[in-house]
């Protein structure tokens, strides 16, 4: 794989990424920075593994997640299931594979794409 489809992979998944958190009214420059971060630990891992490259967006939204439950708490929370404040985060799904969506995790209802929680919230 050439530098260049590496690079527009991970500006796609930053975009995207960063599209689902200024929905979320969530993408303060704390957060971008994890956002970075994980394009930084994802642009290693798909040097290690160019077949992976369509798996980017996935990665880099799940890796969001993570540093967001981390430090911040769940992030994006489910629109599906308000009732009964049974509060929890979508998952991505498939959690390595092409075409990420946001998932609810009790219901199997997709949501959004991955950079499409815009349409949804």
């Amino acid at each position: 794989m050439g530098p260049m489809k590496l690079e527009q992979a991970l500006h796609a998944a930053r975009a995207l990424v960063l599209a689902d958190l200024a929905a979320g009214e969530v993408a303060r420059a704390d957060i971008v920075s994890l956002v970075e971060d994980a394009i930084a630990h994802r642009r290693w891992w798909v040097e290690q593994w160019p077949e992976g490259v369509a798996y980017v967006a996935g990665l880099v939204a799940q890796d969001v997640q993570d540093a967001l439950l981390e430090r911040y708490g769940r992030w994006p929370l489910c629109p599906v299931c308000t009732q009964g404040g049974d509060l929890h985060a979508l998952d991505v799904e498939p959690e390595l594979g092409p075409d990420p969506h946001w998932v609810c995790g009790k219901t199997a209802v997709a949501v959004a794409p991955v950079g499409s929680l815009g349409t949804t919230l």
